[in-house]
């Protein structure tokens, strides 16, 4: 029984596996972003500095640790 909706559904002549290809793409699309965490450093505009958004208390913690681009923009640009 699986041989027989496997193979309908494998069909590559079929018009029915684009849609199912997009289907399933747009899901892991989706799940990727939504599970994307925000802990993802951050830099502060001012400083230049790496900070993440603690979510314990709702505050910056900062890495101690500088961009150079930012750095680099900013020496350019006083």
């Amino acid at each position: 029984m699986w041989k027989i909706i496997l193979a309908e559904f494998v069909d590559i002549y079929s018009t029915k596996l684009p849609i199912i290809v997009i289907i399933i793409l747009a899901g892991i699309f989706l799940w990727q972003f939504t599970s994307n965490e925000n802990n993802s450093p951050r830099i502060d505009s001012e400083t230049c500095e790496l900070y993440i958004v603690d979510s314990q208390f709702g505050g910056k913690r900062y890495l101690d640790e500088y961009d150079s681009k930012c750095l680099e923009f900013k020496n350019l640009n006083p």
